[in-house]
């Protein structure tokens, strides 16, 4: 049965959400699922802005034929190629054969190798700039490559300077009922399923969304309608804001992340005297992680949040511990930097840990070193707990210093 709401006059939610979908992308875990937007535009021509995941198509068509209620659809704007929300095309060319699809010249080559058909005489190829009138409404196309793919493109609508922003300002989590962000307890429940989504799928590109927000600074809008997650309709500042934060790798919060990975509990142990020791000391916000147990994703979001972080590692077949190592070159691949990062290694016979660490890290863009490496051999001996304390004092006087201007979590209005 279909299910549509009305987000402006004559603009219609006809999206889906899908919390059944365990991984996107067959890869981040989807605790709370995962929605897809799209928005039928009903005017003296009929947009469609974007389609939706193959899960959904069956109500995600009800949808459009519901609201269409018998007018033929004239325009479907692509502003992203990925199937999850590319994956109706070859449908709605079917049941409107002279259907119009708008993008640009990256976009048609993907959906042709994506898909079997080609219909050069249904393409509408547009530039940067360019506008498509629909009657008493306008939209304006604004090129957005490698946020976060390179055919990317947003929209604008000029009458009720609304952003159709793509996979930009997007989120993790199925929408339940309420498809505005003020409907919802954002912070509570989206707002870390926001970061985790930036960060693991945009986040490799924050060059290229700045370029974006610089761009989009010079326009006024009033409504910023993402692909997946809630639509921003009050309080854009906050998000905007976020996206600044995360796009150039500053901390939005002082605090710990100690993550590690330990074969028998012994390096474990020294991650957990260090995190007792910075408690001891006043410091709040202190993460721990055990890299066998917790998702990457979940682990590299903190790591965008928090200022400092702590990785300790075993050596493992003269090299570093898998896990570790797979999660340092995705934090390097997703071009992370501008941290303050202290090691902790642990070996038996042969010491590898802390140069494995250190080589990727030193890959890394304005990774500060907090601190020398700490480092046992098998299990931690009394002896070493002076050299502890040093490295727990170290990174104690980096939080307090002013080397970073870090806004607190939840700065400026609220988001609810």
């Amino acid at each position: 049965m279909y299910y549509v709401q009305e987000i402006t006059s004559d603009i219609f939610w006809v999206g889906g959400t899908d919390k059944r979908l365990e991984r996107f992308e067959n890869m981040f875990p989807l605790p709370q699922g995962v929605s897809y937007n799209s928005h039928l535009i009903m005017d003296e021509k009929t947009a469609l802005m974007d389609t939706v995941d193959a899960a959904i198509s069956a109500q995600f068509l009800e949808n459009i034929e519901h609201v269409l209620n018998g007018r033929s659809l004239d325009y479907l704007v692509v502003g992203h190629m990925e199937p999850d929300h590319c994956a109706n095309i070859e449908e709605l060319l079917r049941r409107y054969p002279d259907l119009k699809i708008v993008g640009n010249k990256k976009t048609f080559q993907f959906m042709e190798q994506f898909y079997t058909f080609s219909k050069p005489d249904n393409y509408l190829i547009v530039k940067d700039g360019d506008e498509l009138p629909l009657g008493r409404r306008t939209l304006r196309f604004f090129m957005a490559p490698f946020v976060h793919w390179p055919e990317v493109m947003f929209s604008y609508e000029v009458s009720e300077k609304i952003l159709f922003s793509a996979d930009a300002f997007g989120c993790f989590g199925s929408l339940s009922g309420n498809i505005f962000a003020d409907q919802t307890d954002f912070e509570g429940v989206y707002l870390d399923e926001s970061r985790r989504y930036y960060s693991n799928i945009v986040g490799k590109y924050g060059p290229q969304v700045q370029t974006v927000l610089k761009k989009l600074a010079k326009l006024e809008i009033e409504m910023i309608v993402p692909l997946h997650g809630p639509i921003w309709r009050e309080n854009l500042p906050y998000i905007i804001d976020k996206y600044q934060h995360w796009s150039t790798y500053q901390p939005e919060k002082k605090g710990v992340v100690l993550v590690y990975a330990s074969m028998y509990g012994n390096t474990e142990n020294v991650m957990n005297l260090i995190a007792g020791k910075l408690a001891a000391k006043g410091v709040q916000d202190i993460r721990m992680y055990d890299v066998s147990k917790t998702h990457p994703s979940y682990i590299i979001a903190d790591a965008w949040k928090f200022s400092h972080l702590v990785f300790g590692s075993p050596t493992y077949n003269l090299g570093l511990y898998h896990g570790m190592q797979a999660l340092l070159h995705e934090m390097a691949s997703l071009n992370l930097q501008n941290r303050k990062v202290s090691l902790v290694g642990n070996y038996t016979w042969a010491n590898a840990a802390v140069r494995d660490m250190t080589e990727i890290l030193e890959s890394m863009k304005k990774i500060e070193f907090i601190g020398e490496p700490f480092e046992i051999q098998s299990a931690l001996k009394a002896e070493q707990l002076p050299e502890l304390d040093q490295l727990v004092e170290a990174i104690y006087a980096s939080l307090n210093t002013d080397s970073a201007e870090l806004v607190a979590e939840g700065a400026g209005t609220s988001a609810n």
